[in-house]
């Protein structure tokens, strides 16, 4: 026996392992699906049910370490072996243990998976096997029952053609429905019947009963019987002649044939056995009881339930009319009917019969005629058969007396002799006079004598015409119940209000009938006893003794209502619905036309197998899935309970699936062409590669940098279209000699423009910035650039006499030096003197002007009026400061208040002129100061 477990070799899935198999079949025991026999064994003894390793896995774990075989084979899922077993080893012990560990945890995990697999088919298999073999079970009683219906109909087949009689194929459904297991069902015990229970068969409904059930039957209706019955005497009472009844159709039995012993159907065998491939109940051979109507054959089939069918033999019978020639027919269609006109005289004798050939009399004639009635007085248009008819009017004919007319209604023949004429008696009948026909009788003046209505006394008066009256006489008269006795009119009934206390024939209800003479009448209510079936109550009268079971049969249909079976009343809770073989008619509930074709079924139809083929949207490919239109879904109520009681079961709900996404796969390039892939139809669309776009931008210097994109307005392909970044790099061609600025147009082609940024320097004279583009400036000689830099204004340098150069900005020294024209004003010390001089003719510090008396009184009074207007000056100044910082610390003026009623407390006159007061000692010092300064500098 090989020690090494399943899982270790790879057998550790799928049903039936063949190790396993074999050692099954070795010891007898049965080989079924799986491993049933391993899940019971493991199930009994405690253990989980794995996938045929249970044992070696408990062995592998076994001391919490892995049980090494000396025959276990070396592998690659071996489990490791004790490293400190045969020698050192290079890993450490810990190392060692940890790995030890860690396998075993993976294979407990393994067996833990394998054994939940395990349960989960187990439980599966138990479910599907109790179905399978339910169906297996109904389909081996189909074909058993196919296979005994041609035994029996094989003798019959030969003569008759089944499909062409219904009949026939009631005998046919018959015998299957007594075939089927649980249909046939006994109205007594309303229990089902047993292939192997002994039954009888009533001659007239051929229903089956049990012999105990049809024997308590009969006994229980014997005793309501015998026991019923006014007269009873024990001695007397003899069961011999009362009849009893089937409980189905209340077919007359007598006592002698009471069932007692159990016989097949048609009676040649006492206690059939049981045999599958027969009839149930049946000897098996053929029945041979004559056929109804008895037309001198025996029924052909083998021994079966239910009537015989119609006979099959052939035989020569002429059409209804018998103008047709005979032929060969079937003995249960001997009468035939041929296709031409009866021809036959009606009833009227003047008409023949239109109809086509048919059976029995002729109808009546259809036409009508004029015809007289029986007195020949009237006349009348009437239905042609109508040959006989009486008129309302009196004959009127004249008797033979001659005296008197006939009084009869409309006849036919002689009216007869006159009633008057002849002996006659009087009215009481003792005397008699013969008179003629024209004289009345007159009363004799006897007693008339006549007995009364009453029966006891006779008529007191004289012979008269018409009836007696009543009994005058009273008489001593006992009541209709004999308990009481009165003097009373004898014409009248006596009658005491005692109410019967007897109970009616039912035994239940009391007879309360007035002076009831001992004969109650029988129970007019309604037994309304519910039956055995539960479905209905009897609708017999109150009577003695168990009710008849219910008369009543229930169909059972398949789904289709096209096989049909049928139960006594009362089993159709118990009984399966027949099993039809009609294909299923239910709508489509997808958008397919038809199902595909399965048998007629209770319950959800299978759901569809064909291939959805609806057109994708955004696409022309068609859904290759298994169509999806009604898949049974379980939708959940996930909103929030309002506690425990909430139950908020799943429900399963026949939804419609969207398409799956379409899978075909496309060629498609990426957006900047630079690859082809084949992509799922649903996922198609632009897609970028991911690589750099590069395609040569318009600068013809750099490529676009851009991740793969769309592409328009493009010349070729590697140019750039309208989608690409355009180049955001400057210009980087080497620029002009003397040039020091970058080129401001971005990335272009060669040559660069002119170089339009302004040069910024100073004139010559250094007084002006002036701006000279840096292309003019570059590409300038030098003469130029001497033009380009001059500002053009005078030269503001000054010469050695003080005075501007005058000349245009140039370079290099004034040209104008010693030639200067400016006029020159000499002044005196206190500039009261005044003296005009060419520039280039002064001489230096001889042309200077000195002061004379008159200057120093002048000088005088020009610094008194400075120093006043100085000191004017200050004073407004400080004043304006002062008003600007009173505003300043009163803020925002304000809206006065209303009806304020505070006291305001005056402030005094030091304290609010206090800070003017500062400011104004502030500001005389500062005068003072700026005077004293002024006088100094004057000085």
């Amino acid at each position: 026996m090989d020690s090494q477990p399943a899982y270790l070799k790879g057998r550790g899935r799928g049903r039936g392992h063949t190790n396993q198999t074999q050692r099954a079949a070795q010891n007898g025991a049965p080989v079924g699906r799986g491993h049933t026999n391993q899940t019971q064994r493991a199930t009994q003894n405690g253990a989980p049910v794995g996938r045929g390793h249970t044992n070696q896995a408990q062995r592998f774990t076994q001391n919490g370490a892995p049980v090494r075989n000396s025959q276990q084979k070396p592998g690659p899922l071996n489990p490791p072996a004790n490293p400190w077993a045969n020698g050192p080893s290079l890993r450490s012990p810990s190392k060692d243990s940890q790995h030890l560990e860690t396998s075993l945890r993976s294979v407990e995990n393994l067996f833990a998976q394998a054994r939940q697999v395990h349960l989960e088919s187990a439980k599966k298999y138990l479910k599907t096997s109790a179905e399978d073999d339910l169906d297996e079970s109904e389909d081996e009683e189909e074909d058993i029952g196919s296979v005994v219906l041609n035994g029996v109909f094989k003798s019959y087949a030969k003569n008759y053609d089944p499909s062409r009689s219904q009949d026939v194929d009631s005998a046919q459904a018959k015998l299957l429905h007594s075939f089927r297991s649980g249909t046939s069902a006994c109205l007594v015990c309303i229990e089902t019947i047993k292939k192997d229970e002994a039954i009888w068969s009533c001659v007239g409904c051929y229903c089956m009963f049990h012999i105990p059930c049809i024997q308590k039957w009969v006994r229980e209706g014997v005793y309501q019987k015998q026991y019923s019955s006014d007269d009873f005497n024990a001695d007397e009472k003899t069961t011999q002649n009362i009849p009893w009844f089937c409980p189905k159709c209340r077919y007359e039995y007598t006592q002698s044939q009471c069932p007692n012993r159990y016989y097949c159907f048609c009676g040649k065998e006492q206690d059939p056995k049981f045999d599958p491939w027969l009839v149930p109940h049946s000897c098996g051979a053929v029945c041979g009881r004559r056929l109804k109507p008895d037309c001198g054959h025996s029924c052909l089939l083998l021994c079966h339930p239910g009537p015989c069918p119609p006979c099959p033999s052939m035989i020569k019978c002429a059409c209804h009319c018998g103008k047709s020639e005979a032929r060969m027919v079937r003995c249960s269609m001997r009468s035939w009917a041929c296709n031409s006109v009866c021809g036959k005289s009606l009833s009227c004798g003047q008409h023949k019969c239109a109809d086509k050939c048919h059976p029995g009399v002729c109808s009546s004639c259809a036409k009508t005629s004029i015809q007289s009635c029986s007195c020949g007085r009237s006349k009348s248009e009437r239905p042609c058969d109508s040959i006989f008819w009486k008129c309302d009017k009196m004959c009127g004919k004249s008797l033979s007396c001659g005296n008197h007319i006939c009084e009869q209604v409309c006849h036919s023949g002689s009216c007869g002799p006159c009633p008057r004429a002849g002996l006659r008696k009087c009215p009481c009948g003792k005397s008699e006079f013969q008179l003629p026909c024209t004289e009345d009788i007159l009363t004799c003046g006897d007693t008339c004598g006549k007995p009364l209505e009453c029966g006891e006394h006779f008529c007191a008066q004289r012979c008269h015409v018409g009836k007696c009256g009543q009994c005058i006489q009273r008489t001593v008269k006992r009541c209709r119940c004999g308990q009481k006795q009165k003097e009373f009119a004898c014409a009248k009934e006596f009658l005491c209000d005692k109410k019967c206390t007897n109970l009616r024939n039912c035994g239940v209800h009391k007879c309360n009938r007035k002076c009831c003479s001992g004969d109650c009448p029988g129970c007019e209510q309604t037994c309304g006893k519910t039956l055995r079936c539960r479905n209905h109550k009897c609708a017999s009268g109150c009577h003695k003794g168990p009710c008849y079971p219910c008369p009543l049969t229930v169909e059972i249909n398949c789904h289709c209502k096209k096989t049909k079976i049928s139960v006594p009343c009362g089993r159709e809770r118990d009984t399966k619905p027949p099993r039809c073989n009609q294909p299923c008619r239910a709508p489509s509930e997808c958008h397919h036309p038809e199902r595909q074709k399965h048998r007629c079924h209770f319950g959800d139809c299978p759901p569809c197998s064909f291939v959805c083929n609806l057109k994708l949207e955004g696409c022309s490919h068609s859904c290759p899935a298994v169509c999806h239109d009604s898949v049974k879904t379980r939708i959940e109520d996930k909103s929030v309970k309002i506690g425990p009681w909430d139950a908020r079961p799943a429900r399963i709900e026949k939804l419609k699936k969207p398409c799956p996404p379409c899978v075909v796969p496309i060629s498609i390039q990426c957006l900047g062409k630079h690859e082809t892939s084949e992509i799922p139809c649903s996922r198609v669309k632009a897609y970028s590669c991911g690589r750099i776009c590069g395609r040569s931008l318009e600068c013809g210097n750099h490529v676009c940098q851009l991740e793969c994109h769309i592409v328009t307005d493009a010349v070729d392909d590697n140019s750039a279209g309208a989608e690409c970044h355009p180049c955001e790099h400057g210009c980087e061609a080497p620029r002009p000699v003397g040039c020091n600025h970058k080129c401001t147009k971005p990335c272009h082609p060669a040559p660069c423009p002119p170089c339009r940024m302004m040069v910024r320097m100073r004139c010559h004279c250094q007084t002006l910035l002036k701006h000279v583009e840096c292309s003019k400036w570059v590409a300038a000689s030098t003469k130029l650039r001497e033009t380009l830099q001059s500002c053009e204004q005078p030269c503001p340098k000054e010469m050695a006499c003080g005075h501007p150069c005058g000349a245009v900005c140039h370079s290099g020294p004034c040209p104008n030096a010693g030639k200067c024209e400016k006029k020159i004003v000499l002044k005196c010390k206190c500039k009261r003197k005044k003296k005009e001089i060419i520039c280039k003719n002064m001489n230096g510090p001889k042309d200077k002007l000195t002061c004379d008396e008159n200057c120093k009184s002048n000088k005088k009074s020009t610094d008194d009026a400075k120093q006043k207007e100085a000191k004017e000056e200050e004073r407004r100044k400080q004043e304006a400061e002062l008003e600007e910082f009173e505003r300043m610390m009163k803020g925002p003026k304000r809206k006065p208040r209303k009806h304020r009623d505070e006291e305001v407390q005056e402030e005094s006159a030091c304290s609010k002129y206090k800070l003017h007061a500062v400011f104004l000692g502030l500001g005389l010092a500062t005068a003072a100061a700026g005077a004293f300064f002024y006088s100094q500098e004057g000085l």
